[in-house]
């Protein structure tokens, strides 16, 4: 048995797994109702090590689920407003001397926090921006010189508005694809929006969140789920999808190899929490979408017949070849 097979994530750190996933979305949803599918996506970002973009109209949640999120795992969740006078060391943080001591002590900003709610996003200029981009990737933030390590697990849930871009700056593609998941949280159904819409109802709804778990139990499974066994074929798979978008001719970006090795990790959290030590074609299949389409970039002729990257992404998985079910 080699160091890898002896050390994997056993069937009953799955099944442990398994039930701390469910009752963290259970928890999430007394906060943000008949939203399971987007709930469950960004727990697959919080234990892959990733971060969520979600893009949607003002109202729909986006705030309420960000905390609620920090609210179930016990974590401590900070809220960044973003605008166009907002400087880099108001995100991360700055160096200012003490004169007690006089000393120079770093004042950590914001993004020292297990949640960080990068609200509107796009409303900050891209200096404010790439000043994320470090954090994002390396969970460190380096001010003069001296690295500074963010709390585990880390999450960065920024929000934009697709529909008002009066004010905003547009995404550089370097961010966009630092961002493991992009998510709609869209509009409640009839019967949970009424739910919604009695008096009363929404007060206290986030602080009503139970805590069902600790930053320290949510970064080791994370760990542990990077043992998850992938099979070659299923590697192969992913790297084929991959391959076929920067083939195709309507899109000038495609797949980088981060998306992929995103992909991959996203993988393992999604069979895990279905109760699986290993990734089945299927689990690739429900996350390519939201993993690898905002990171694709349209030709101008593909822009302007309308095409949409998802679209180009649900050709691309009906053309490439499954692997066989043996093939686990």
């Amino acid at each position: 048995m080699t160091t890898l097979e002896s050390t994997a994530i056993g069937e009953d750190e799955i099944a442990a797994f398994r039930a701390l996933h469910a009752r963290l979305g259970d928890a999430v949803e007394t906060a943000v109702r008949g939203k399971r599918e987007v709930v469950d996506l960004v727990l697959v970002s919080l234990f892959a090590g990733g971060h969520v973009l979600l893009e949607d109209v003002p109202g729909t949640g986006k705030t309420t689920l960000a905390r609620a999120v920090a609210g179930a795992l016990g974590g401590v969740s900070r809220r960044v407003q973003f605008t166009p006078d907002l400087l880099p060391s108001d995100v991360t943080g700055t160096s200012v001397f003490d004169p007690q001591s006089a000393e120079v002590r770093f004042r950590p900003g914001p993004v020292f926090a297990n949640v960080v709610l990068a609200d509107e996003i796009n409303r900050a200029a891209a200096k404010t921006q790439s000043a994320l981009l470090e954090v994002m990737e390396e969970h460190t933030v380096t001010v003069d010189g001296v690295g500074h390590v963010v709390p585990a697990p880390f999450l960065v849930v920024a929000t934009q508005n697709p529909i008002d871009l009066d004010g905003t700056y547009r995404l550089p593609e370097a961010q966009l694809d630092r961002f493991m998941i992009r998510v709609s949280i869209g509009y409640p159904d009839a019967e949970h929006e009424l739910d919604v819409l009695r008096p009363g109802s929404g007060a206290g709804r986030v602080a009503g969140v139970p805590t069902v778990s600790n930053p320290h139990e949510v970064a080791s499974f994370g760990e542990r789920l990077g043992t998850l066994h992938v099979a070659d074929p299923i590697l192969r798979y992913i790297g084929e999808l991959g391959t076929a978008t920067r083939e195709d001719s309507r899109l000038r970006l495609g797949a980088s190899t981060r998306g992929l090795r995103a992909l991959v990790r996203c993988v393992q959290v999604h069979a895990a929490a279905r109760g699986r030590h290993f990734v089945v074609p299927g689990d690739v299949q429900e996350l390519a979408v939201p993993v690898l389409a905002h990171r694709l970039v349209l030709t101008r002729e593909a822009l302007l017949a309308g095409t949409t990257t998802e679209e180009v992404l649900a050709e691309v998985l009906s053309s490439v070849a499954v692997p066989r079910p043996e093939a686990r």
